[in-house]
């Protein structure tokens, strides 16, 4: 079969899924909206509008996938096989140069991403010593780089790092071997001691820390890099034109959730553990996490387009893109504006 012939049959599919879920909706059903979502605290506002009963209420009957990092969260979109996407912004950008129609509806959180180390680096990367001469020493001393996790290229976590490394500390790139993982394989590498240093979000971060204290925070998310953008929430461009009224149930349900985190973690804290305790994480573990700093939850899209912009631009400077990726049409903030209007009105 052709690729165009593939092509051709993946929108005809897109395009009836969304015609039907048009009409389901029409006719009073329950909206099945399939949404793919990274297992971090940047995620929690679809979590606790979906256990209040936000989206259901408005008509919506969320399917929810968990994938380990934001570019196969973006393959699954390609693919046809979700209508939102819950992850870091720059995979959908790059995702939508390659074809794959996503927008922004609204952001959840910034400045997630922060960086750890173990006990061989976290006492010189913390005690003034320049990265450049810590990682300098390191190779000398251990006859090979240090091992840094984090996840695949294009994604934020990637970016962070590197802008972090090559930008922030002029590290030699020969000095650190930088491991691409998925978001649980990278904080279990930490704690095994198979890497010296990892980029993780919460909960990871609050986890780690509690089952080794060795395991120290070395730079927070603004370090890393500044004003950094984070998780959102994106729609594939057919489902939001055939389904204008179910985005905006979902972005006015992630509003609220957004507020009631901010005001009531307490509240929210059921949700968070239901979706990412798994049954081994504790609430203690996941109120600790909620109440953390490295997770600060945004609901405006329109407050990190300039952050995006220079973190894709520098994304080109590593060769991630050929082109910097456009910024016009990912972001679609009407419908955030709409709830905005819908609230100051009350």
């Amino acid at each position: 079969m052709s690729s165009r012939i593939i092509r051709w049959a993946i929108l005809l599919f897109a395009m009836l899924g969304a015609s039907t879920a048009a009409w389901a909706q029409g006719q009073g059903q329950a909206l099945a909206v399939r949404i793919g979502a990274i297992p971090v605290l940047g995620a929690a506002p679809l979590f606790v509008a979906e256990r209040e009963g936000w989206l259901s209420a408005g008509g919506l009957k969320p399917v929810v996938a968990l994938y380990d990092s934001g570019p196969n969260a973006v393959q699954a979109a390609a693919s046809g096989t979700l209508d939102v996407y819950i992850a870091g912004i720059t995979p959908v950008a790059i995702g939508r140069t390659r074809g794959v129609d996503l927008r922004v509806v609204a952001a959840t959180a910034v400045g997630e991403n922060v960086l750890v180390a173990g006990p061989k680096l976290a006492g010189p990367l913390t005690d003034g010593t320049a990265p450049a001469e810590v990682f300098r020493r390191f190779r000398a001393e251990n006859g090979r780089p240090a091992k840094i996790a984090t996840q695949p290229p294009g994604s934020i976590p990637y970016t962070n790092l590197s802008y972090w490394l090559l930008e922030v500390h002029r590290v030699d790139p020969a000095d650190v071997q930088i491991l691409t993982l998925g978001i649980d394989a990278a904080q279990q590498a930490i704690l095994a001691g198979a890497v010296e240093a990892a980029t993780v979000r919460e909960p990871g971060l609050t986890i780690i820390r509690e089952r080794n204290p060795q395991i120290r925070l070395v730079a927070g998310g603004s370090d890393l890099f500044p004003g950094q953008p984070g998780t959102v929430v994106a729609v594939r461009g057919a489902f939001l034109e055939q389904n204008p009224e179910a985005v905006r149930t979902l972005v006015r349900g992630i509003v609220r959730a957004v507020d009631l985190i901010k005001r009531e973690p307490e509240r929210a804290l059921p949700a968070v553990e239901a979706a990412l305790g798994k049954g081994i994480v504790t609430a203690a573990t996941l109120r600790a996490a909620l109440a953390s700093p490295a997770t600060q939850y945004v609901a405006d899209p329109r407050t990190i387009v300039a952050a995006t912009r220079a973190m894709l631009a520098f994304q080109t400077t590593l060769g991630v893109n050929e082109t910097t990726p456009p910024t016009d049409g990912l972001f679609d903030p009407r419908f955030f504006e709409a709830v905005q209007t819908e609230a100051s009105a009350k």
